[in-house]
């Protein structure tokens, strides 16, 4: 049987109108792209991404989907986001990242919102995060991770030594080194983890790059003090592997039992625990350790998730970063206590879930971590993490001036100074665009 071309386009018609018969539309189903970190606790992921979001996307009618990167790839992708204008709805830096303040919608209402349910969170969290210049909340901080010392007990043994200073570690450190050949692993590279670790030095010794009202102080006798001691350790305890460490560098090394001491954190012991290293019983963790003025040191990470204001869906980002403060035990838990709460009444058992941990070895091995809150500041301290600090933390203006007195490239004076002049540029640069 044959159709007359008529009757087809007739027909095709009639289809056509059929399918223009207003009908009760479908919305289309919503999506939220989020983007982070390969946790360094992989049964963190594990529950994020495979039962977490699947059950919030569920409930929320939402598609959601995680891109995992390395760490490496978080700030070039983010640069290539804000480029475009496009990109993922919820980014999470590890780091403060108030350059991006004019790229990125007032989170304020997040924290409201959260003190509202949960009760206030951490002063890390908000030095972390809130620009006091321009009143904005410029990234929204679930949690910090704390940067303990991680250091071999039986090495410390042998050579009669213990890690509660500074002046431990360059002396104990270099005994063991001289003894065993196994060196002091705290990174002098361009790197996540040695800026963490050269600001817990500078701080301790008393310096800082700014003040509490932002100005900078860079160059004073405290932080010449603070490098030439980093210059000894270097020279002293350490190897020149360190100037070219990346972030898990130093995960590496302890767990290869190539290092005495590194700054850390508990991913570590973690890792050794999971993976039944007979060295992760070695592996002893300290507080951060005391310099001439004060002990103190830095969070590891610092959690920042920020919302474009370019994202394709910010009210259900805005929803999610809320609704997961409110499972943040979860949360807490699937990170192996890696993940510190910065809304406290979230896990109010804190200090006792470190004691009964029953992986750890010796038993009460992460009880040294429950105070962390104590010792940890802010990158900025004592000031907040404005604009022209992210930026010079993300230039690694303080490691290359650690490193280059470490190698004997430039004298700790001449080091300090030029770090401090490329500080005031910065400073300068920020100001202009009226955000400091």
């Amino acid at each position: 049987m044959t159709i007359s071309r008529r009757k087809l386009i007739k027909a095709a018609g009639v289809g056509a109108a059929a399918l223009a018969i207003p009908t009760k539309a479908r919305a289309a189903k919503k999506t939220l792209r989020i983007l982070q970190w390969n946790h360094f606790v992989p049964g963190y992921d594990k529950w994020f991404n495979n039962e977490y979001i699947k059950e919030w996307g569920q409930a929320n009618d939402t598609d959601v989907t995680v891109d995992n990167v390395g760490i490496p790839a978080l700030n070039p992708t983010a640069a290539a986001e804000v480029s475009a204008k496009q990109g993922h709805d919820l980014y999470m830096f590890l780091a403060p990242r108030p350059d991006y303040e004019d790229d990125v919608i007032d989170h304020r209402e997040l924290y409201e919102e959260c003190e509202k349910k949960y009760g206030k969170p951490v002063d890390l969290a908000i030095k972390s995060t809130f620009n006091p210049k321009t009143k904005k909340y410029f990234a929204f901080s679930d949690s910090y991770v704390p940067d303990p010392v991680n250091y071999r007990g039986d090495l410390f043994k042998e050579v009669g030594g213990s890690v509660d200073t500074w002046e431990d570690v360059r002396k104990y450190g270099k005994m063991i080194k001289d003894k065993t050949g196994i060196p002091v692993g705290i990174g002098q590279a361009a790197e996540l983890d040695t800026a963490m670790a050269m600001r817990a030095v500078l701080y301790s010794w008393g310096g800082s790059e700014q003040d509490t009202h932002g100005n900078i102080v860079l160059q004073s006798k405290n932080t010449v003090e603070a490098v030439k001691f980093v210059k000894a350790l270097y020279t002293e305890t350490m190897s020149p592997e360190v100037l070219s460490w990346d972030p898990s560098s130093n995960n590496r090394a302890m767990l290869a039992g190539k290092a005495s001491v590194v700054l850390n954190a508990i991913s570590i012991t973690r890792e050794g625990e999971n993976k039944q290293m007979p060295i992760v019983d070695n592996i002893y963790l300290a507080k951060a350790m005391k310099g001439p003025v004060r002990r103190m040191g830095t969070e590891h990470v610092m959690s920042c998730y920020v919302i474009w204001k370019f994202a394709a869906n910010i009210e259900g980002a805005k929803k999610f970063l809320v609704d997961y403060i409110g499972n943040f035990r979860r949360a807490f838990d699937a990170s192996e206590y890696y993940n510190f709460p910065c809304w406290p009444k979230q896990v109010p058992d804190l200090k006792e879930a470190l004691a009964k941990d029953v992986k750890g070895k010796p038993a009460g091995k992460y009880n040294v971590i429950g105070d962390a809150i104590e010792w940890a500041a802010n990158v900025g301290y004592p000031g907040y993490a404005n604009a022209a600090i992210g930026e010079i933390f993300a230039t690694w203006v303080i490691n290359t001036m650690f490193a280059k007195a470490s190698t004997g490239a430039m004298s700790p004076e001449d080091a300090v100074k030029e770090a401090d002049e490329k500080c005031k540029a910065i400073v300068k640069k920020w100001k202009e665009r009226k955000l400091l």
